[in-house]
């Protein structure tokens, strides 16, 4: 990591990386919710994934930061407004939302599928692919016990986003991260679970 890259860390992601503490599901999922409805990066922490390279990865006790994320995302450089999106909102929609809203369930369902045993399917009127229902909470029941959360607040947060995700091991991010070694092997998780879901006969739910 460069001069300039610990400083953008140092200075600017104490909050993401040296947190005075990591939140809960079931903390954020509080009314009121301890999330500012604000623009920002957030940071996932992990207890150990299997088949997750993470021995680089930043750690805090038993938990190991494997992805990162923001929003609102960045602005369209033409035709539709800025989303409307801010931390709250999207830290709520991982954390009680489904595959088809979150490409971090999407993620960590694929990997998890056969320790769960959850699959991936279409729903409804075929056009969403989620984990179904009895899926989705086995999913939601192992971030309670598996995945805490902390968030860092900017006005420009896909500028933060996009100096760390260079500059970390983060193993479950896909976008700008191309190059890490564990890319290949969950994009073709990913794209195996859909493509089996899309051969299967839809759920109602």
């Amino acid at each position: 990591m460069n001069r300039t890259l610990v400083s953008i860390v140092t200075t600017m992601c104490d909050d993401l990386l040296k947190p005075c503490r990591l939140w809960t599901r079931a903390e954020v999922l509080t009314r009121p919710s301890p999330v500012p409805k604000a623009p920002g990066v957030y940071a996932w922490y992990f207890r150990s994934l299997e088949c997750v390279p993470s021995s680089a990865c930043v750690s805090l006790g038993a938990f190991k930061l494997l992805y990162v994320g923001i929003s609102p995302s960045a602005p369209p450089k033409r035709g539709k407004g800025p989303s409307c999106q801010n931390l709250y909102h999207r830290l709520r929609s991982h954390m009680r939302g489904n595959a088809e809203g979150s490409t971090l369930r999407l993620s960590l369902g694929c990997i998890l599928a056969d320790k769960l045993g959850i699959e991936l399917r279409r729903v409804g009127s075929g056009n969403q692919i989620t984990f179904s229902t009895c899926g989705e909470r086995a999913l939601s029941q192992w971030l309670e016990a598996n995945a805490r959360v902390v968030w860092h607040v900017c006005e420009r947060p896909w500028k933060l986003e996009e100096e760390l995700i260079p500059a970390l091991n983060l193993p479950l991010n896909l976008d700008m991260n191309a190059t890490h070694a564990f890319f290949p092997v969950l994009s073709e998780l990913r794209r195996a679970a859909k493509a089996k879901a899309r051969a299967l006969p839809i759920l109602s739910r």
